[in-house]
């Protein structure tokens, strides 16, 4: 299948670019950042997502997974430029299936405000999407993943006090690696067929810990 994947540089999208090429998929990639995937069935895109989508062939699968951290920028960045390519992409006559990478600070706010608001937006508008891409049989989801191993996080891995404070936080004290998370994303985009409109919380059970007290 033709597949499109932002962010392929670092990160889920390169995981997740990189599962889908051991599948033997077809992979473009989009990052601002030159390429780093090395295979003859990926073809690459250096440019920002807020700019006009390249040429490409008619896309079966897209993963928007490109973001930044950087709160000035989340809105511009994660917000409009996702849904501007999201919008484009959604014309392809191929289309089955779209997912979004959100955050488990969607849910509940617990980053930076325009981050988490950027975040919140991007799951509110994969469901007003939703309705549109049903008509033509496509599924579209979002993935909320909490911690995961990646180099945006760099500056807590490599600190142990902190990191050991972020695991403390999760039931399973663990953060997810990203390719735990292309595993969902290739689930939810190829085999998946039947759930629609829906954000996966992954967050090794982060978001339900708490401390009962009677």
């Amino acid at each position: 299948m033709i597949i499109l994947v932002t962010g392929t540089s670092s990160g889920i999208g390169r995981a997740s670019a990189e599962k889908y090429l051991s599948l033997g998929h077809e992979v473009y990639g989009i990052d601002m950042k030159p390429s780093v995937i090395d295979h003859p069935s990926y073809h690459h895109f250096q440019q920002d997502i807020r700019d006009p989508l390249p040429e490409l062939p008619d896309v079966e699968i897209a993963v928007l997974a490109a973001g930044t951290g950087n709160d000035l920028d989340a809105i511009s960045v994660n917000l409009k430029g996702t849904i501007a390519m999201a919008e484009k992409l959604s014309e392809s006559p191929a289309l089955k299936s779209m997912l979004f990478i959100a955050s488990a600070s969607a849910r509940n706010g617990a980053e930076f405000p325009l981050y988490s608001a950027s975040k919140g937006g991007i799951v509110a508008y994969m469901k007003n999407l939703t309705s549109r891409l049903a008509k033509k049989g496509a599924t579209c989801n979002s993935l909320s993943p909490g911690g995961v191993i990646t180099p945006m996080n760099e500056h807590i891995l490599n600190d142990e006090r902190l990191y050991q404070a972020v695991l403390d936080e999760t039931l399973l004290h663990k953060w997810a690696s990203a390719e735990e998370i292309a595993e969902w994303v290739y689930f939810l985009t190829v085999i998946n067929k039947s759930m629609t409109g829906e954000d996966l919380l992954i967050d090794n059970g982060e978001q339900l810990k708490s401390n009962f007290i009677w």
